[in-house]
């Protein structure tokens, strides 16, 4: 059975206005279930904005999407436990959130390809596992799912991973 997933959608004037009030209403810690509800619901959020469309950049390269996705980010930093792994959205937040990106053309492909600094994709995702945690520990996960979930994070970002 595939589990479900939430897909939640920004609007372009709530990212302007920089208003995830109703996100973070139905997301906040008060609001989230514990124990099974919780755990079901891991890998379970996938974000998008919307009525960028007719912008030829990529949404991390428009300074409000970023600049937006940087203040949720603050005010909500659970996002690697909830985050799906199957999808480009978790990257794309995690992508706005970093300051220094770079492209990289690739001879026969039409699109570029995106390059971060390792060092601080590493250091965006440690500062997020305390959150991840705090959500695992919620839902009462044992310490080999919590293990396991963290290795999922880490090769979604392609990230070494030392689990000795």
């Amino acid at each position: 059975m595939s589990k479900d997933i939430i897909f939640y959608q920004f609007s372009r004037s709530a990212v302007r206005e920089g208003d995830f009030t109703d996100f973070l209403s139905r997301f906040e810690l008060s609001a989230l279930p514990r124990g099974r509800q919780l755990a079901d619901m891991m890998n379970g959020l996938a974000t998008f904005v919307n009525g960028y469309d007719a912008d030829v950049r990529e949404l991390y390269a428009i300074p409000e999407v970023r600049a937006f996705y940087s203040r949720l980010v603050d005010a909500w930093p659970y996002w690697l436990y909830f985050g799906n792994l199957d999808t480009e959205a978790l990257m794309m937040v995690v992508l706005c959130c970093l300051k220094s990106l770079d492209a990289k053309t690739v001879v026969g492909r039409s699109h570029s390809q995106v390059i971060c600094d390792p060092q601080e994709l590493l250091g965006f995702v440690s500062r997020h596992l305390e959150p991840m945690n705090v959500m695992c520990e919620r839902a009462d996960l044992s310490d080999q799912a919590i293990l396991n979930r963290t290795c999922k994070v880490f090769a979604y970002f392609s990230l070494p991973l030392s689990t000795s």
